[in-house]
């Protein structure tokens, strides 16, 4: 199933916001009270980054697209009102970075996001 009952999100929405030049099309996809639980080496499962709302969400999404990077969705499955898709980003440098994200999704909007992320290291 390619779209959430009811809503406007689908792969192709996605597609355009992680695959855009800013954060401003992602945050548009994420509702209000959205909240981002991040696990990777710095943020382990134990202890995960917690990023809530919309504010502190574009905060984020402003820092990641501020570097030197490129952005792409791999692959995504929509089912109601959940959603998982990779993503992979590349630095200028060549150092890349992939990250699994699952989702639930409120009224078309992103209302929980569980992203793990690995990178290249040394």
């Amino acid at each position: 199933m390619g779209t959430a009952t009811g809503s406007t999100f689908d792969i192709e929405t996605l597609r355009r916001g992680i695959e855009g030049d800013t954060g401003n099309n992602l945050l548009s996809l994420y509702a209000d009270d959205a909240e981002i639980r991040i696990i990777d080496h710095n943020a382990q499962p134990s202890h995960p980054k917690i990023v809530r709302g919309r504010g502190e969400i574009a905060e984020m999404l402003d820092e990641v697209y501020s570097r030197d990077m490129t952005h792409h969705l791999e692959e995504c499955v929509i089912e109601g009102t959940h959603a998982a898709f990779t993503e992979s980003c590349e630095y200028a440098d060549g150092t890349k970075v992939l990250s699994e994200s699952m989702i639930t999704l409120r009224d078309g909007k992103i209302g929980e996001q569980i992203l793990i992320q690995a990178w290249d290291e040394g």
